[in-house]
């Protein structure tokens, strides 16, 4: 604390000796870069009495490169797009808490005061109780701060509702590397990070009955498997995924219950909505897989040692290697490969893919030449 007191004292006596008032500026901007509007989540008096049944937390990257630009040319960032329409569900919910959390860029106030680089937004029964900012880089791992926070403003009246987690952004590698946060380059970054927020997310003895994973190359058996400890249905794209982008208009009219089956109906007309969104949009391949974390874990266990194999080899010649589907190598080739999967995939309409009828849902490395399975039982799901 005395370390920022000097720094903010030395800015202002600085600027109050040359120009007077502009150091007041100075804090007044400071303060605001840092303010936050949290009122306590419990409140009765603010958000009235109504049960809280849907409890969806978005966590949405933006400290990289999300910059595009529409077909009207216009720029665009594709975090803030998701972002609004997060929000604009939100106020929709009328029986729902939903907890936001933006990460953006690290950014300084007078190009000299570091400013948050993460922003959170509370909202229950439509109403957004609070918003505030907070440092990404405080905590024992990765994802401690969001976390933190849900821990401290979730619902804790709430009686088992159904609980959505969405994670929007670049593809997660694998193994740890580094460069995923523009902000802390040398920060090392893998799924298991998310993994592991996930398990703070849900305590010890929960889990999220649905994933959505917004990102490429999110339905790989690694990924899964690291997620699936905390989750009943994951939604993934094994393959490229057009700006890190599901389309969350089915969320508007969210209103299922956890133990009628409802949460499976659910994710399976929310990858049909999005897949057809994107075959819409997009001339590249598009592929959206629902996995019903139990039923595939037979094949997980299967290929587990094989994919750790290709995993470790790839990490060791990562200019050589490539994604392809996991039916394309006869490693894993396994009876259970289509077991609880619901596979929603479009050939591109271009080039050498073009002509390819379907996919398995998984993705798997490609570290040279396989052999293109042979065995069509076996060769993954259909549409």
């Amino acid at each position: 604390m005395t370390t920022w007191y000097r720094i903010i004292a030395g800015v202002t006596r600085t600027f109050s000796f040359k120009r007077g008032p502009v150091g007041c500026v100075a804090l007044a901007v400071l303060f605001a870069a840092c303010s936050s509007t949290m009122p306590p989540p419990n409140d009765e008096a603010v958000i009235g009495g109504g049960v809280t049944r849907h409890s969806l937390v978005f966590i949405i990257h933006g400290d990289g490169d999300y910059l595009y630009h529409n077909t009207l040319g216009e720029a665009r960032r594709a975090d803030e797009d998701i972002l609004a329409q997060a929000q604009a569900i939100a106020r929709k919910l009328p029986n729902a808490e939903v907890t936001i959390f933006h990460e953006i860029a690290r950014r300084h106030v007078l190009f000299l005061i570091p400013r948050h680089d993460g922003r959170a937004f509370y909202y229950r029964q439509g109403k957004l109780l609070g918003k505030t900012s907070y440092w990404r880089d405080q905590g024992n791992s990765r994802f401690a701060p969001e976390a933190d926070l849900y821990a401290k403003f979730a619902d804790a009246q709430a009686t088992s509702p159904v609980r959505m987690f969405l994670y929007f952004g670049h593809e997660l590698p694998e193994l740890n590397v580094q460069g995923y946060d523009a902000s802390y380059p040398d920060r090392r970054v893998s799924v298991g990070d998310l993994a592991q927020g996930l398990s703070t997310f849900t305590g010890a003895n929960d889990k999220f009955d649905l994933v959505v994973l917004g990102t490429c190359f999110g339905g790989t058996p690694h990924t899964i498997d690291a997620l699936a400890p905390y989750a009943r249905t994951i939604i993934a794209s094994p393959g490229d995924l057009h700006l890190s982008y599901f389309d969350l208009e089915p969320l508007a009219t969210l209103d299922i219950k956890r133990d009628d089956g409802a949460v499976t109906a659910f994710a399976d007309r929310f990858a049909r909505n999005a897949f057809d969104r994107l075959t819409r949009d997009v001339q590249t391949a598009v592929s959206v897989v629902v996995y019903d974390v139990n039923a595939t874990q037979a094949f997980r266990a299967a290929v587990a040692e094989d994919y750790d194999r290709t995993l470790a080899m790839a990490n060791g010649m990562p200019a050589s290697v490539s994604h392809c589907d996991c039916a394309d190598d006869p490693a894993y080739a396994h009876s259970e490969m289509s077991n609880g999967l619901t596979v929603l995939y479009r050939a591109p309409r271009f080039g050498r893919m073009k002509n390819d009828t379907h996919h398995s849902g998984w993705e798997c490395w490609n570290t040279g030449e396989v052999q293109h399975a042979d065995n069509p039982d076996n060769a993954g799901a259909r549409p």
